[in-house]
């Protein structure tokens, strides 16, 4: 049994890196000719287009792992029917429930290569690739409307609302053009602040370059608006600096903790974590693809050589693959849609391709 094990995971693992290699040398020239064409916007250089598209491999690997595993897969137990090997190893006690134990052993442990990539190695390349462009740009804008926080808080046992918006962040990572907006239980306006630059700490915010609005209370009759000028000002919030870099930052550098605290704050503050809740799952649940691909590429090692050749076996994994990839990103929106319930829309995908690598494995072991 260790021969048998040692020559379906040599050939299933070699076909594996090797369709790996080719997928991301593909998308490594896609993503530098991306960069290059931003870096020379800001007169920089050829080696920081390619250090920054270097550091976005590990993602592209966490993106592409199931599809890589389903063809990697298929190409090898495609050549093992062709060369009659499988059926060699079959008619030598290799049962189809043997066959499944294996290649599911195999598929677990390129889940957990795929977890480890996609909430370790990821994250970190993508924030050391953000923090390059920021440097190269001389800052990360956040969209045309910037980034918006919220908090609730408790000011003289009345409730205040509170709306952060932050235009950009800089190369050190500290935040421009950063508006706070205090507003009361009815919706009134009480105080604005306005800074040119601001660093988040645990339990404050450091601001600098500040003007500093109160508006007078309904209670408060006849008072004029009261407007300050300040160098620096330190101002009091719940919102930590780990709360800070996860809004701030693009959704491909944020890890599943990250993730799940950020969606926990959004439905604390009344605001829609929807989309951060199936990012959330999807991420949680993507790993489990790699099984799933890999039972998706066994029924192939059953079909007879004169079905079809091993390129015509292969190009049928890539659509499989491509038909996954589209499946769960149309599911994915339309769970934002129609509001569906997040784990659910983020298990769908995995859920439908079990079913039919379980399927056509059943038929194939039964009347082939």
């Amino acid at each position: 049994m260790k021969t048998v094990r040692a020559l379906l995971y040599r050939d299933v693992v070699w076909s594996i890196v090797f369709v790996a290699v080719a997928f991301m040398s593909l998308f490594f020239f896609i993503d530098f000719l991306e960069e290059l064409e931003r870096v020379a916007r800001k007169s920089g250089t050829v080696g920081l287009a390619a250090l920054s598209a270097l550091m976005s491999l590990p993602y592209r690997f966490y993106e592409l792992a199931p599809i890589t595993v389903l063809i990697g897969t298929i190409y090898a137990m495609a050549r093992l029917a062709q060369s009659s090997e499988f059926t060699i190893l079959r008619t030598g006690g290799l049962g189809p429930g043997r066959a499944l134990r294996l290649l599911l052993r195999l598929g677990a442990v390129f889940a957990v290569l795929t977890f480890v990539a996609g909430d370790y190695l990821a994250p970190l390349g993508e924030q050391q690739a953000a923090a390059l462009r920021a440097r190269v740009t001389g800052g990360q804008q956040l969209g045309q409307a910037g980034a918006w926080l919220k908090e609730h808080r408790a000011l003289g046992g009345n409730a205040l609302s509170i709306s952060i918006n932050v235009a950009s962040t800089d190369a050190d990572g500290l935040m421009r053009q950063v508006r706070i907006f205090e507003h009361d239980a009815q919706g009134r306006l009480l105080r604005r602040l306005q800074a040119e630059r601001a660093q988040a700490a645990d339990g404050h915010w450091r601001l600098e370059g500040v003007i500093d609005t109160h508006w007078p209370a309904a209670s408060e009759t006849g008072q004029a608006l009261v407007e300050r000028r300040e160098p620096q000002l330190d101002w009091p919030t719940t919102l930590d600096e780990r709360l800070v870099s996860a809004a701030l930052s693009p959704l491909e550098g944020m890890t599943t903790l990250e993730l799940w605290r950020y969606s926990r704050h959004l439905s604390n503050q009344e605001q829609t974590s929807q989309r951060h809740e199936l990012l959330f799952w999807k991420r949680l649940m993507y790993p489990l693809a790699c099984i799933v691909m890999m039972m998706l590429a066994l029924p192939f090692a059953y079909m007879h050589a004169r079905a079809g050749g091993v390129s015509l076996k292969v190009f049928g994994g890539i659509m499989l693959g491509v038909a996954f990839v589209l499946l769960n990103n149309v599911v994915g929106h339309l769970g934002r849609l129609n509001d569906w319930t997040p784990w659910l829309a983020a298990a769908a995908p995995s859920l439908l391709f079990l079913t039919l690598s379980l399927t056509a494995y059943g038929w194939l072991v039964r009347y082939r």
